[in-house]
Formats: C-alpha cells, sequence, structure tokens
C-alpha cells in the first residue's frame, strides 16, 4: 500500500507567524502559503523553528509565496525563471513530481494582472511540467472572461488540459468551472460574497491516485483571513 501525501494551499492574508499553528492541524506534509512572512529574516523563534524546510520568494518580507515541507520531504528549488511575474516557486518534491506554487498578482500590469500572470509562466515553462502539481490562489475565474483577451482563466484550463493537467477539486466534486459549490474566498470577509480562486491543479497520472479533496468551512477560518485552505490527500507518487 503506498504511503499517503497532503498538501494544504491557503491565502493565510498576512502575520502567518501568529496563524501557522492553526492550519498546522491538517499535519500536512507540505504547505503552499500566500501572504506570509520570509522566515529567514523573522524574529519569531516559533515561525523560524516551524518552517525549518521552506523555499520563499517576494518582494515584501512580510507578504511573499513560500511552501513548507515536514522534515524528510525534499523541496529542490528548480529555479524556473519568473522575471516580474508574481508570484511563482517552481520545486521537485523528493524527485517524484514538480510543485508549482502560484499566488497570482497584479503586478501593476496594465493588460496581464492576476491570471494573466499564470497564463504568462505557462508560455515560458509548459513544456517543463511534466508530472506536477500547481496549487495556489490564482485570483481568477471563468465567470470572469473577457470575450476578447486570449489569456482569460478558460484559455489557462486549456493550455494546462494540452499537458494532460485538471483542476483536481473539479474532478473530486464532479463541478463544472464557473460552478462551484464552495467557496474558497469571501470578499471583504463577508459571506454574502463568495467566490471560488484558489486551486490545486494535477498530472491525471497523480489525479488517479487524489482521495481528498476538501475547502476549508468559513465558520472555521474567516476569522483568521478572507481565503479557506484546501486540502488535498492522494497515494504517494
Amino acid at each position: 500500500m503506498k504511503p499517503e501525501l497532503t498538501i494544504v494551499t491557503w491565502n493565510c492574508n498576512g502575520a502567518f507567524r501568529k496563524k501557522f499553528e492553526s492550519i498546522s492541524m491538517f499535519n500536512a506534509d507540505i504547505y503552499v502559503i500566500q501572504e506570509c512572512e520570509n522566515p529567514e529574516i523573522t524574529s519569531d523563534k516559533d515561525y523560524k523553528d516551524w518552517a525549518r524546510n521552506f523555499i520563499w520568494t517576494g518582494e515584501n518580507k512580510h507578504k511573499g509565496l513560500g511552501i513548507f515541507a515536514r522534515d524528510g520531504i525534499q523541496i529542490r528549488d528548480l529555479k524556473w525563471e519568473s522575471s516580474s511575474l508574481k508570484y511563482f516557486i517552481a520545486c521537485s518534491v523528493n524527485n517524484k513530481f514538480n510543485l508549482i506554487a502560484a499566488w497570482c498578482h497584479g503586478a501593476n500590469s496594465p493588460t496581464f494582472g492576476y491570471i494573466g500572470q499564470l497564463w504568462k509562466y505557462l508560455q515560458i515553462h509548459k513544456f517543463k511540467l511534466g508530472k506536477s502539481i500547481i496549487a495556489g490562489d490564482f485570483n481568477s475565474n471563468v465567470i470572469w472572461d473577457k470575450w476578447d483577451r486570449w489569456w482569460n482563466h478558460s484559455d489557462v484550463l486549456k493550455e494546462l488540459a494540452e499537458f494532460e493537467i485538471d483542476s483536481l477539486y473539479h474532478k473530486f466534486h464532479n463541478e463544472e468551472q464557473g460552478k462551484e459549490s464552495q467557496p474558497t474566498f469571501y470578499q471583504q470577509r463577508k459571506i454574502d460574497k463568495p467566490y471560488h480562486i484558489d486551486y490545486i491543479f494535477g498530472s491525471r497520472e497523480l489525479a488517479n491516485s487524489l482521495q481528498i479533496l476538501n475547502v476549508g468551512r468559513a465558520e472555521d477560518w474567516l476569522e483568521l483571513s478572507d481565503h479557506m485552505p484546501l486540502i488535498m490527500k492522494l497515494s504517494y507518487p
């Protein structure tokens, strides 16, 4: 029987040093966290101790993108070029598969904000994806597609599908894009403004071993963040 691997992605809405113990309840093997502090320069000893095995990127030391793994799991930074795109980390997990962490940012781009950042990142790296998981805050949904734009959310889905990479939430819950029953984000933390903008995508080879893909509940997480965590469990590839 193959061992299990649990991956959690969560936009913590800042001050992760005060919140990492809450997300640790999932006992995950890997956490992909958006809007977290750089553990390398934090003065919080507990956070630094928790984040012993990590890769982090960002321009603001208080709000960047991090991958955190439990001891014994090797996360090797692949150092894929991201130029001015915000924010992405590509790493190899135990030399078994690639994990791409994403926090799709506006990036002060007049034309390629949010999902456009991921679209441009894929143009550079899609032929390297191989067996991959892509997890994070995309800040996007097909409901915001624009008819005259070639890098819509739907275009990104098509690009990934060409490499046999699909949304694991939609596979597990048998739901259509844009018709998600479980929100991952509540604008301004208001329960009447729900959206689904956080995702875990995976290669179909990995998707076949998917056991769980759950979304955190508002009553449990809204006090901590406007985003809900996504929790995935699969048989170890």
